[in-house]
């Protein structure tokens, strides 16, 4: 009989524990399966270099932290499911649709550049592009670099290249990772944005903490000012896909930048859609850009 009784007792243990652990999805229906993506949109002029600086607090399997994102395309470093580490620069085709053997030639991204170690493929399912990845054995606690030169191109300039630049402290300098071109109407930069999420989506990795700071982040201005705008401010925003978990998200800022967390123990702070109090702006646009970074790509041959 102590025996049953301890059985049930472990059981009803187990059952408290699971539902506590069981983060309520968005659309209520049943425990949610991923943790929720959580964003900075950032208060900016439309430009044509993007830079920001991003450190890693937490992060676990399947985690992706983009430091930074425009309205077509997005750049930032991920932790994969096998826990192998990478950097990831992707640009959205000219086309509607997730199947990239379907979009037509003239609509596909074009590649310009392909950087040393670098994996150049097609992706689709969330929209189609193309798509760069790096071996980069990024780690938490320390700062990464990430910037974004985009250019116009065409006659009429109805196409845009954009280059992915990403600093390696290992050499001390920074690495050209590759140049996409996409037809766009050659809108450079505009709908700055950076974000975290979690892509492994098992359930299990609801409960697990990803945090990232960014900081220092710049914009250059579009002639004739030509001057770079410090991002002061941003506004705190999430994904509402049903199988999200609600309430476990939170942003802030402070004298040291902005911060983003999702998952696991994470209590919400931050209103939704609300802006987060302005940073005042520290230290000076990049100065050890290379002058490679500026140089026209406007010649180059498409591969």
């Amino acid at each position: 009989m102590t025996s049953k009784k301890s059985l049930r007792a472990v059981l009803l243990a187990v059952a408290v524990v699971a539902a506590l652990s069981a983060a309520e999805s968005i659309g209520g229906k049943g425990p949610a399966r991923a943790a929720r993506s959580v964003h900075l949109k950032w208060d900016a002029v439309p430009g044509n270099a993007f830079y920001v600086e991003m450190t890693v607090e937490q992060s676990t399997r399947g985690s992706y932290f983009m430091a930074c994102g425009w309205t077509g395309g997005y750049f930032g470093i991920q932790e994969l499911g096998d826990g192998r580490k990478a950097a990831i620069f992707s640009v959205w085709d000219a086309a509607k649709g997730d199947d990239p053997k379907a979009v037509r030639p003239e609509d596909r991204v074009e590649l310009l550049h392909e950087g040393e170690g670098v994996r150049i493929k097609r992706f689709g399912g969330e929209g189609t592009g193309g798509q760069c990845m790096l071996d980069f054995s990024w780690k938490v606690g320390e700062v990464h670099r990430f910037l974004v030169r985009a250019e116009a191109h065409g006659e009429k300039g109805e196409k845009t290249a954009y280059s992915g630049w990403l600093f390696d402290p290992a050499a001390r300098a920074w690495r050209h990772l590759v140049t996409f071109r996409t037809r766009n109407s050659g809108k450079l930069l505009q709908g700055l944005y950076s974000f975290v999420e979690d892509f492994r989506r098992d359930t299990k990795s609801v409960d697990e903490v990803r945090r990232a700071r960014f900081a220092h982040g710049w914009v250059k201005m579009l002639p004739p000012d030509k001057a770079w705008q410090s991002l002061m401010d941003a506004r705190f925003t999430a994904s509402r896909a049903d199988w999200e978990a609600r309430d476990n998200i939170d942003a802030g800022s402070d004298a040291k930048g902005f911060w983003l967390a999702t998952g696991g123990a994470t209590e919400r702070h931050a209103e939704l859609s609300a802006a987060l109090p302005s940073v005042p702006m520290t230290g000076k646009p990049p100065a050890d850009l290379p002058a490679a970074v500026f140089e026209s790509s406007a010649a180059a041959v498409p591969r």
